[in-house]
């Protein structure tokens, strides 16, 4: 499959998509976050909708490609599966029309530092009604005006360690033993009933290693790891999401169905990349987890209050574990990764 062109644009139309895609900041060894990397060339850049996979995402589920790489519709009339083909309107009484004019779709990308702080500060205005992102130190990326209803979809990416690339299914609340780029932990939180705690506190640098996959030793738990109490045996406070986010659940899911994600980019070639249920109980878990809990927050609102200024839905939300740069992709090639799933999304959100 061609590579997706991206344009630049003088004016956003109005009836765009618009996407917001973050990066994290510099961390650890890295100077430059490889997952800021792979997004920052697509800031204020514009991608188009591809029609044919808008039309295969209205199709019913007994759909599928034939022998030739054909998708046949009810009507058993071909449609090629390929992006960018040519397409002939169907009759006026096909009850399946299909809009040959792309849409466009606007990507606004933004850098967060690696804090918990950084999180707990942006990520719920990612969610508002309009938005409210911070303005970066960099004029070369200013945020154009967000959508005042909210971004369409909303897609974060970290870095991991060397191999595929990760889409997480899930994230945690509790559970951030890890200090962040500036040496701090997350909020403790106190648990109703709280049970037995693993004694000990990681030692950072091996258990940075293990989350970055760099590593097979055995994480090292002991008094002198962190943070505990002084009886002879650690007992460090639980951390995660406190005030606030007392009514949100032990674990959120993305509704982005993942594994027919994961099936169409393996279609298109895109071959290192599988589905992960464990996003690493760091900074990538725990924006994931903020991203998600304040989407619901306001999918919650609007069916409360019965906003009529937006829509009554949820901004879905996404988050990629990419490795080092050529570990073994390329940045290239993780962007065009997330160019192929912005367009993939963005097909299935009027579905």
């Amino acid at each position: 499959m061609p590579d997706i062109p991206v344009h630049s644009v003088d004016e956003i139309d109005p009836n765009a998509k618009r996407i917001l895609i973050t990066g994290f900041g510099p961390f650890w060894k890295y100077k430059e976050n490889p997952s800021w990397l792979a997004v920052k060339d697509l800031h204020n850049k514009v991608i188009y909708a591809d029609p044919l996979l808008e039309a295969e995402a209205q199709l019913k589920p007994t759909n599928a490609l034939d022998d030739q790489g054909m998708l046949m519709a009810h009507d058993e009339r071909p449609i090629p599966a390929v992006l960018g083909a040519q397409i002939d309107p169907p009759p006026s009484d096909d009850p399946m029309e299909i809009d040959s004019t792309p849409q466009q779709i606007h990507i606004t990308t933004l850098q967060i530092p690696v804090t918990y702080q950084a999180v707990l500060s942006t990520a719920p205005g990612f969610h508002h009604r309009p938005p409210i992102l911070p303005v970066p130190d960099d004029p070369e990326f200013a945020i154009p005006p967000p959508p005042p209803n909210g971004y369409d979809f909303m897609f974060h990416l970290g870095v991991a360690g060397r191999g595929p690339l990760r889409i997480e299914k899930l994230s945690h609340k509790n559970g951030y033993r890890m200090k962040d780029s500036e040496g701090q932990y997350a909020p403790i939180v106190v648990l109703p009933k709280e049970g037995a705690r693993e004694p000990g506190e990681p030692n950072q640098e091996l258990e940075m290693e293990r989350l970055l996959g760099m590593s097979s030793t055995v994480t090292v738990r002991g008094p002198n790891g962190g943070e505990g109490d002084k009886d002879g045996v650690d007992h460090p406070p639980n951390r995660g999401f406190g005030k606030g986010y007392e009514g949100c659940p032990e674990e959120l899911h993305t509704e982005i169905d993942v594994a027919k994600l994961i099936n169409y980019l393996k279609e298109t070639g895109i071959e290192t990349v599988y589905s992960s249920m464990d996003a690493g109980h760091y900074l990538c878990d725990y924006l994931m987890y903020c991203s998600l809990a304040e989407a619901k927050r306001m999918t919650t609102r609007q069916e409360k209050f019965k906003e009529r200024s937006s829509p009554s839905k949820g901004t879905p939300v996404l988050f990629m574990h990419v490795p080092p740069v050529d570990e073994p992709l390329s940045t290239e090639e993780v962007t065009e990764t997330i160019k192929k799933i912005v367009v993939w999304v963005c097909s299935r959100l009027n579905t």
